[in-house]
C-alpha cells in the first residue's frame, strides 16, 4: 500500500488532510440530503403505510452493506482519487474502465444540479407561501416542462450552489468542515420530528400496516401494491437513489490525513450506510406516527405541512434544514465526482487538462470548473426535472458499484499479495453477495415489468450520455497517438 500511496502523491499533489469523522460526514450527508423531507410521504403511498416504507428502507440498507465493504476493502488498498477508475483498469481494461468511471460521473455528477433544483423549488414553493414572503414569487422568469422559474428563488438556489463551488475550489478540507456542520442539522431535523411525534403522536398512528390510498397531495397520489409484500418491494426499488452517496467516501480517499487507520477507514463506509438506513427508518416513523398516516399523506409535502400546523416555529425551523440539506449531497458529490474525472485524466481517458490540480488547494481544477457550470445550470431547469434525473443516476450508480464488486472479486485471483488492511466480511462469498444485490437493483431499474423501469425520457438520457462518452474517449485516443 506504501508504493501506491507514493504512486498517487506524484501523480498528483493532493492535500492529505481528511479524518475517519470527515469521511464519515462526507458519505452520509451525501446519503441523506433532504430527500426524507420532500418525499417521506410518498414512500408511505407506494408502499401503503409507515411499516412497510422502514421495511423496505432496512432490507436496502442491508443489499447494500456488501457492496460499500467492496469498496472499503479496495479503497484501503487502493487509497487514490477516483478510485474506482484505477479499480476496474486493473482487472478489466481501460474500455470497461471508462464506461464505469463515465456512468459514475453521470451518476454522482447530475445530483449537483438536482440539488440546486430542490433548494430552489423549496424557497419558491414553502418559504414564498409564508405571511409577508410572497414576494419571492413575485418576478416569474418562465415555464419549462410545465414548471414555474421564478427569479429570487433562482438566485438563491445560485447562492447556494455558488458557496458549495467556492470552498470545494479552496479544497477537500473547507468543503469537509461544511459537511460536518450540515451532518448536525440534519441530525437535529431528525431530533425534531421524533420530539413531535413523541409528544404529539401515537405509534396507533401507524397502523394498518397496509392499506391502499388514493388522493394523496404528494407526487404519487396513490398505492399501486396490492398487498403488504408488494408495497415493500415498490419501496425497496426506489431505495437506491436514495442511498446513493457512499461511494463518495473511496473517490477521496487520497485526501486521507497521514497515519488514518485504514482498517477502520474500510468499516466507515458500512456505518454511514447502517446510519443512513437507522435515519430513514426513525424518520419514516415519526412522521408516520405524529397523524394517522392516511392524514398525512393527503397533503403537500406532508412533512412540512404537519408541522406547519401544530407549530408555526417548529414548521420555520424543518424547513430551514431542508432548505440546508441539499447542499451536503451536492458538497460530496461535487468532491467525488470531480476526482473521478481526475482519475480519467490521470488515465488518458479524458484530456490530460482533467489531471491538473490546483498547488495550493489541491482541487482539480478544470474538473471543478466543468462541475461548476453544470451545477448552476440547475435552477435554471424548473422542478420537473428532479423525477427524470433520479432513476437516471440511480441506475448509473449501481452499474458502477457492481463493476467495482466484479473487480474486487477478480482481484483477489489476479492479485491476491495486495496488501489489504481492511477485507469483505465473508471473503469471496461476501464479494458474491455484493454483485448478486447489484445485479437485482440492476433488473429492477432495467426489466420492463419493474415497478422503476426507466422510461423513454430516462433511457434516452442514459444513451445519450454513453454516446457523448465514447465520442470523447476516441477524440482523447486520437489526439494521444499525435
Amino acid at each position: 500500500m506504501a508504493e501506491t500511496n507514493a504512486s498517487a502523491a506524484d501523480q498528483g499533489g493532493m492535500k492529505k488532510t481528511l479524518s475517519l469523522w470527515n469521511f464519515f460526514t462526507i458519505g452520509f450527508g451525501a446519503i441523506i440530503g433532504t430527500g426524507w423531507v420532500l418525499q417521506v410521504g410518498d414512500w408511505m403511498v407506494v408502499g401503503g403505510g409507515p411499516v412497510p416504507a422502514m421495511i423496505a428502507f432496512l432490507l436496502g440498507a442491508i443489499a447494500l452493506v456488501p457492496i460499500g465493504a467492496v469498496f472499503g476493502e479496495l479503497t484501503a488498498a487502493i487509497p487514490v482519487s477516483g478510485g474506482i477508475v484505477e479499480y476496474v483498469d486493473r482487472t478489466f481494461g481501460h474500455t470497461a474502465s471508462y464506461i464505469t468511471g463515465w456512468f459514475l460521473a453521470l451518476g454522482n455528477g447530475i445530483l449537483c444540479p438536482w440539488e440546486a433544483i430542490a433548494i430552489s423549488t423549496l424557497v419558491s414553493d414553502m418559504f414564498g407561501s409564508l405571511p409577508g414572503l410572497e414576494w419571492l414569487r413575485a418576478v416569474k422568469l418562465y415555464t419549462i416542462l410545465g414548471a414555474d422559474v421564478y427569479l429570487f428563488p433562482t438566485l438563491i438556489a445560485l447562492a447556494f450552489a455558488g458557496y458549495v463551488i467556492f470552498l470545494n475550489f479552496r479544497g477537500a478540507s473547507s468543503a469537509a468542515k461544511l459537511q460536518a456542520f450540515l451532518t448536525k442539522a440534519l441530525l437535529c431535523g431528525m431530533l425534531l420530528a421524533m420530539g413531535v411525534s413523541i409528544v404529539t403522536g401515537s405509534p396507533d398512528n401507524a397502523m394498518p400496516v397496509f392499506s391502499q390510498v388514493a388522493g394523496a397531495g404528494g407526487g404519487v397520489a396513490e398505492t399501486e401494491s396490492t398487498n403488504l409484500l408488494a408495497g415493500i418491494v415498490s419501496v425497496l426499488v426506489l431505495t437506491p437513489f436514495f442511498y446513493a452517496g457512499f461511494d463518495t467516501i473511496p473517490q477521496q480517499a487520497e485526501e486521507a490525513a497521514e497515519g488514518l487507520n485504514w482498517n477502520k477507514f474500510g468499516k466507515i463506509i458500512t456505518l454511514a450506510l447502517l446510519a443512513a438506513g437507522g435515519f430513514y427508518m426513525v424518520c419514516i416513523y415519526s412522521f408516520g406516527t405524529i397523524l394517522p398516516w392516511n392524514e398525512f399523506v393527503a397533503q403537500p409535502v406532508p412533512a412540512l405541512a404537519c408541522l406547519k400546523n401544530i407549530n408555526m416555529i417548529l414548521y420555520v425551523a424543518m424547513l430551514v434544514i431542508a432548505t440546508l440539506g441539499p447542499m451536503g449531497p451536492m458538497n460530496s458529490f461535487y468532491g467525488a465526482t470531480s476526482r473521478i474525472m481526475l482519475a480519467m485524466g490521470r488515465k488518458g481517458q479524458l484530456p490530460e487538462k482533467f489531471a491538473e490540480v490546483d498547488e495550493k488547494s489541491g482541487a482539480p481544477k478544470l474538473a471543478c470548473v466543468v462541475l461548476g457550470i453544470i451545477t448552476v445550470i440547475g435552477p435554471f431547469l424548473g422542478k420537473n426535472m428532479l423525477i427524470p434525473l433520479t432513476n437516471v443516476s440511480a441506475l448509473a450508480f449501481i452499474l458502477s458499484c457492481t463493476m467495482v464488486a466484479l473487480a474486487c472479486l477478480k482481484m483477489r485471483y489476479t492479485e491476491p499479495d495486495l496488501p489489504r488492511p481492511y477485507k469483505v466480511p465473508g471473503g469471496k462469498f461476501g464479494i458474491l453477495l455484493a454483485i448478486l444485490a447489484g445485479a437485482i437493483i440492476i433488473g429492477l431499474l432495467v426489466l420492463p415489468f419493474s415497478p422503476a423501469s426507466l422510461n423513454m425520457v430516462e433511457w434516452s438520457i442514459v444513451l445519450g450520455w454513453l454516446v457523448v462518452g465514447l465520442i470523447l474517449m476516441f477524440a482523447t485516443k486520437a489526439r494521444a497517438k499525435k
